[in-house]
């Protein structure tokens, strides 16, 4: 295992536990998410994003390190952020999240076979990657089988994280992967019970992970975003990349271009129900006796007006906008709740990292 704790693992939740700073690095924008946990439960410290140049992070890789980390040093700067203990998540092609079926086995008998098997699991030679994995313990009292997620990713990746942002004056004590940072975000806030599907749509990138009961069923990251949209409605009409994106939140009236933009949604929104639709294909071909209850969206891509209405209707479920802070304490006099309920459907994943206990 690496020093760094490569830990996906769901935070245990101890009261008066030291909280590592959120930090989601995506490929459109920074987010920082800082908590306090105490007995009354989470309490919002602080909060904050800042847009990335194009190109400075490309499919969860660093392309531009130098300029990605005086972001980050500058965001942390004028958030007024102490911490320095940071958990972040990785997602992208160099990242494998495998679903193993094994004999039931102690944790260190896990440690030692997942050390010496991972080859068979994983498309990666062994020591180019950081490995954890988690047993689900799906196995019941007469069952000899269990369920174990492992995940793999590329040592090259992580470790230019891990020097970007010490440069950027960052401890990195944990690293995580996207899904199932979002999927501690959400359970932080509404436990682990029932059947939910949770979608992050960002610029570049789709999230998708199914819980049934607490444990992740299918988890997937998807290289398609909110981009698209922008970049269709620029090119379409000849627009900035900011005039597009104004358009595209609806911030902006259509005017006389409803009907054009309502096609490129159309045509762009379709694609993501499609991957959407696979997976819940898988789950209810596995489970077909227990039903998916929702679908939560998040990521800067949920604010995309109408855009859970026409999810509803073309998936046939109940969808809903996550709000990450909804069982949150937040002091209204230091964090403006119009700010923060704009921003808070792109802070799932961070503050789904906010909730991790820093390692000692």
């Amino acid at each position: 295992m690496a020093k760094f704790n490569f830990n996906f693992k769901l935070p245990s939740f101890i009261k008066h536990q030291t909280l590592s700073l959120g930090l989601d690095i995506g490929s459109h924008s920074i987010k920082i998410c800082e908590l306090n946990e105490n007995d009354n439960g989470l309490e919002l410290i602080s909060l904050g994003s800042a847009v990335l140049p194009p190109g400075a992070v490309e499919d969860g890789e660093l392309q531009d390190p130098e300029t990605v980390g005086a972001v980050i040093k500058a965001l942390v700067k004028n958030l007024n952020i102490k911490g320095r203990k940071a958990a972040i998540s990785i997602s992208g092609y160099s990242v494998i999240m495998k679903k193993v079926n094994l004999t039931v086995m102690t944790e260190a008998e896990l440690t030692i076979h997942i050390q010496e098997e991972a080859e068979q699991y994983i498309p990666f030679e062994i020591d180019e990657v950081y490995l954890d994995f988690q047993d689900l313990h799906t196995n019941t009292e007469n069952e000899e089988r269990t369920d174990v997620m492992l995940v793999a990713a590329k040592k090259e990746v992580i470790n230019g994280y891990l020097e970007m942002l010490q440069s950027a004056g960052l401890k990195t004590v944990i690293v995580d992967v996207d899904a199932f940072a979002l999927e501690n975000g959400y359970e932080s806030n509404y436990g682990n019970e029932g059947n939910v599907l949770l979608v992050d749509i960002g610029s570049a990138k789709m999230n998708i992970n199914i819980i049934d009961h607490g444990i992740s069923i299918f988890a997937r990251d998807i290289v398609m975003g909110s981009r698209q949209l922008s970049e269709e409605i620029q090119g379409r009409f000849g627009l900035s990349f900011e005039e597009a994106e104004s358009l595209k939140l609806g911030s902006t009236p259509p005017e006389d271009k409803q009907e054009e933009i309502e096609e490129i949604f159309s045509n762009i929104c379709t694609q993501w129900i499609m991957e959407i639709k696979k997976a819940l294909d898988f789950y209810n071909s596995n489970f077909p006796d227990s039903p998916i209850e929702k679908m939560v969206l998040s990521g800067g891509g949920s604010k995309v007006k109408g855009l859970d209405h026409f999810f509803a209707d073309e998936i046939g479920m109940p969808v809903e906008i996550f709000d990450p802070f909804a069982n949150t304490k937040v002091d209204t006099d230091k964090i403006d709740p119009a700010y923060l309920s704009n921003i808070a459907p792109e802070m799932a994943i961070a503050m789904g990292l906010a909730t991790r206990a820093v390692p000692f």
